[in-house]
């Protein structure tokens, strides 16, 4: 405790206006969950004996991290930790390394894992001959054990071999794919807005008819072939997505 108090006075001496050293503090104590998501974070009047600043300076740094999206002003209640969403923003990263960069823990929970041979439309999507199976990976996705999203993943049979004796409920599939010597080089990626069925509402604990950002994307190695056609079904109060335009 002594080590974060030393860490985080302010000083008045500094050539950094005081609203901007107390930001900084707060930012660090929600990075390092000194503050958990939907916490309520102290009163302003222990903060500002804390740090020893007015009641504006603590308003305007607090304002900051509102506009910011880090925390939330509860009408009767205080101001809270905001759960932090996930943004895609068209890199190829699997859900695993999007959580990581935001500070979340990753987690999977396995629903369903078979072979199928009559998946048509995921055939043709991965360019697999009629006769051969296609490997089905259910998950929910979980970011500090909140559920994020229900992912559904195909692949061709000689990649789908990889993961046969994994387990499902931690495993990074590109990190498996990368370590086999299986590159990922792009991607296609298709965007909708749909609504949650009850059995989606279900595992993903929100209402049923709430509404979801599904992606689809398909997967292509160094060699331009298809490695994986993938769907996944965002909560779209924790997952959005950013993408740059230029002109």
């Amino acid at each position: 405790m002594l080590a974060v108090e030393l860490e985080t006075k302010v000083d008045p001496n500094k050539n950094i206006a005081l609203y901007l050293q107390v930001k900084d503090i707060l930012i660090k104590r929600i990075q390092e969950k000194i503050w958990a998501p939907n916490s309520l974070i102290p009163t302003e009047q222990e903060l500002m004996e804390e740090f020893n600043v007015s009641r504006t300076t603590l308003r305007q740094a607090i304002t900051i991290l509102v506009q910011e999206g880090l925390l939330e002003k509860k009408q009767g209640k205080g101001t809270i930790v905001k759960s932090q969403q996930l943004t895609g923003n068209g890199r190829l990263k699997g859900f695993a390394e999007e959580a990581i960069e935001k500070g979340l823990t990753p987690k999977s929970k396995l629903l369903r894992i078979e072979c199928k041979k009559d998946l048509y439309h995921e055939k043709s999507l991965l360019d697999i001959p009629e006769n051969e199976e296609v490997l089905v990976i259910e998950r929910i996705r979980f970011a500090d054990s909140e559920p994020i999203a229900i992912e559904r993943t195909c692949w061709p049979s000689h990649i789908g071999k990889l993961f046969e004796n994994q387990d499902l409920d931690r495993a990074k599939f590109y990190e498996i794919l990368e370590e086999n010597g299986i590159i990922l080089k792009r991607a296609k990626e298709k965007i909708s807005a749909i609504n949650a069925t009850l059995y989606e509402a279900d595992l993903l604990g929100i209402r049923g008819g709430e509404a979801l950002l599904e992606t689809e994307k398909i997967s292509y190695g160094l060699d331009d072939r298809a490695i994986e056609f993938s769907k996944v079904k965002f909560r779209s109060d924790k997952y959005h997505y950013n993408i740059e335009l230029t002109r």
